[in-house]
């Protein structure tokens, strides 16, 4: 567990050097075997130190720390119980991304990292209320099937089997944002055809990085 520890107080920083958050938000976590590690709340990310992370027993909701745990707990616990395979939660606050999905831009595959990392399907959640029943309601249908989900006036929720993999994706969906306004910018953006992101999905090469992802 002192691993666990280690890897979210790196990857706190990670989140905050990038600019995918700023000052208190945003919240991140991991599990192992029936314990989650949350980040706590009104904590800068880049600032919690290796014994500061809230550890909940994923079953019970039971709190082994003095403090309080991000107000997303719910939500954090809900998506390990909804898809077991997840080993880590990112929350974040991109700012071009949220941007672009609160001015109704649609997020769609346009290049190959977006395809291989992201998955051809990002679905927007229109705005719900944060730290409650309804995010986690809201966040959990949709994370069924998808591994990132982007939230409307609020931010993204990035899922991995690593925390170093969920970490890519949300940095990963920032950077596609940055590309959209880009283009946007610039002219009329195109977006991958189907066959396109089929031979993408079938590549080899692809398969090998998102493996090496999933056991960092």
């Amino acid at each position: 567990m002192e691993e666990i520890r280690k890897k979210l107080t790196e990857i706190g920083k990670k989140i905050v050097e990038k600019g995918l958050v700023a000052g208190p938000g945003g919240n991140i976590s991991a599990r192992e075997d029936d314990f989650v590690f949350l980040s706590p709340s009104g904590f800068f990310l880049d600032e919690i130190k290796e014994d500061e992370w809230v550890k909940v027993n994923l079953k019970t909701g039971e709190i082994f720390s003095s403090l309080r745990p991000t107000c997303e707990i719910s939500m954090h616990l809900g998506i390990y119980l909804t898809r077991p395979e997840v080993k880590a939660v990112i929350h974040t606050h991109p700012p071009i991304t949220i941007g672009l999905i609160s001015a109704g831009i649609k997020f769609k595959p346009f290049f190959p990292d977006y395809v291989a990392i992201l998955g051809k399907e990002v679905p927007v959640i229109d705005y719900v209320v944060p730290a409650g029943e309804e995010i986690r309601k809201a966040v959990c249908k949709e994370i069924k099937k998808v591994n990132v989900v982007l939230l409307k006036n609020h931010g993204v929720v990035a899922v991995g089997e690593s925390i170093k993999e969920a970490y890519t994706r949300s940095l990963i969906v920032e950077e596609a944002a940055k590309s959209i306004l880009a283009g946007i910018c610039c002219g009329k953006l195109r977006y991958f055809t189907e066959k396109e992101i089929d031979k993408i999905e079938n590549l080899e090469a692809e398969d090998y990085r998102k493996a090496i992802l999933k056991n960092q």
